[in-house]
């Protein structure tokens, strides 16, 4: 799980994360649930209705990693990838990323904190036990 230098292991985070990839939704509706729980002051998860009385889905996911805003927006069986680079809170870069660069630049941003903060890496620990 972790490298010898207490680094987390950024493969089987990435691989962890990917683990409920085949159905599209059920990836992003896990993938929101895990980064609620492993960092949620930094995580958004904007949920909305299709209808009047289904069920509230998955429909954009916002991480906030320092100088990085990553975020990836589920409509329609389609999923779009950003990443924002800021500077005091102001947006200078907007790009749009494919889904493994996303998930690289997760993973990183997830790894980082969990350095930071003890609480973040034992829930990053759990959910890799999962």
């Amino acid at each position: 799980m972790a490298k010898d230098d207490g680094a987390l292991d950024l493969d089987l985070l990435a691989a962890s994360l990917r683990a409920d990839s085949s159905d599209l939704s059920a990836f992003v509706e896990s993938l929101a649930a895990k980064l609620e729980e492993v960092m949620p002051a930094r995580v958004r998860v904007d949920r909305r209705r299709s209808g009047l009385t289904g069920p509230k889905r998955v429909r954009r996911i916002t991480v906030d990693a320092g100088e990085e805003r990553l975020e990836l927006e589920a409509d329609k069986g389609a999923i779009t990838a950003r990443r924002a680079r800021l500077s005091a809170g102001i947006v200078l870069k907007n790009e749009t990323l494919e889904t493994d660069e996303w998930m690289a630049a997760l993973g990183e941003a997830l790894a980082s904190e969990a350095r930071r903060s003890a609480s973040t890496r034992q829930a990053l620990e759990r959910l890799l036990m999962e």
